[in-house]
């Protein structure tokens, strides 16, 4: 009898695939947490000046500054439910013991005089 190959178990695989998961995704938001950050800052610092310039006054800076947020977080939202269109479908991993299909004794004794019909006609073909 052949030995099999060490093989992981599926459970394991399973498992590791959903923790790959979880960690991409808290690194995906805590990425985009720091990006926000980033950008609220920049936009902070971008208006700062353009008042010391007079180019607009407080308030308006204020409005450009929340204007600025509001279109990154829309568009990290739209982003977020396109990933969620992306995913692959969930599907069902069903047990070999609920397989109501499986193969019974009597079509494998069908299937073996099945093949050695074939192996003799074969035999019979080769000796002509």
């Amino acid at each position: 009898m052949t030995e099999r190959p060490n093989i992981p178990d599926l459970g394991s695989l399973v498992q590791k695939a959903v923790y790959l998961g979880i960690g991409i995704a808290d690194y995906a938001a805590e990425k985009a947490r720091v990006n926000l950050k980033e950008l609220k800052e920049q936009a902070r610092k971008l208006a700062d000046e353009m008042v010391a310039r007079g180019e607009m006054n407080l308030e308006e800076a204020r409005k450009y500054v929340d204007d600025i947020i509001q279109q990154a977080q829309q568009q990290q939202a739209n982003e977020q439910q396109d990933n969620q269109a992306r995913e692959p479908r969930r599907i069902e991993i069903v047990s070999d013991e609920d397989d109501s299909t499986a193969p019974t004794v009597d079509s494998a004794e069908e299937l073996r005089k099945q093949v050695q019909a074939l192996q003799d006609e074969l035999r019979r073909l080769k000796k002509e």
